[in-house]
């Protein structure tokens, strides 16, 4: 049995495949192709965030590779270890200087305390968006993937996602993939269930379960 269906799932799932499966045809099908799948969390925030600045603008495997260098370097990876590191040795496990410079930022940010893991609950999502992307290195849809991988919040539409987009236009719009502000218009349609509209549109794309 695969991670995804061993992890328990989020609370809301099931209330959400019932309410989408009713109110789309499209999703009805997608949700009942994938029966036992899911969503679910992966790995503590700080780590969570530093491997989706590790895995900005390169291969899959080249950014497997460069994570197991860097947890080589710093075994037990958290901000205070990370920024114990010389940046050369962050640089010798193949972070770019941009990237050495983002990483070192949010070990700030957490070490600070201006990002508190466990203040994240009490946060709506846009307050913890605009805290996330006050990180260098860390935009809107780096934050969104973090709301929906790590913190499994509900209703978070990434309207900048390329894959959300072509997904919507194969389905709905004849092939004709939206911008993100025609995006941000039709998802209204599956508020408050938009993050599991998401990821069952993900999987249409690719049949694998879709991680961060």
């Amino acid at each position: 049995m695969s991670p995804t269906h061993q992890a328990a799932r989020p609370a809301y799932w099931g209330d959400a495949c019932a309410a989408l499966s009713e109110a789309d045809p499209v999703l009805a099908e997608l949700i009942g192709r994938y029966p036992d799948a899911h969503l679910h969390s992966r790995g503590e925030p700080f780590v969570t965030l530093v491997r989706a600045i590790v895995g900005q603008q390169i291969s899959t495997r080249a950014a497997d590779a460069v994570w197991g260098r860097l947890q080589a370097a710093v075994p037990a990876l958290s901000p205070q270890a990370l920024l114990a590191v010389p940046e050369v040795a962050l640089r010798d496990a193949g972070l770019s200087g941009r990237k050495v410079e983002y990483t070192r930022d949010l070990a700030r940010h957490f070490a600070d305390g201006l990002l508190d893991p466990d203040s994240f609950a009490r946060m709506d999502d846009q307050a913890l968006i605009d805290a996330l992307v006050a990180v260098r290195g860390i935009g809107r849809w780096s934050a969104e993937m973090f709301l929906i991988f790590n913190q499994l919040r509900a209703d978070v539409w990434p309207v900048d996602d390329i894959g959300l987009q072509r997904a919507v236009g194969r389905h709905y719009l004849h092939g004709i993939s939206p911008t993100p502000k025609a995006l941000r218009q039709f998802g209204q349609r599956f508020a408050p269930w938009r993050t599991v509209a998401t990821w069952y549109l993900w999987r249409s794309l690719d049949p694998e379960t879709v991680l961060y």
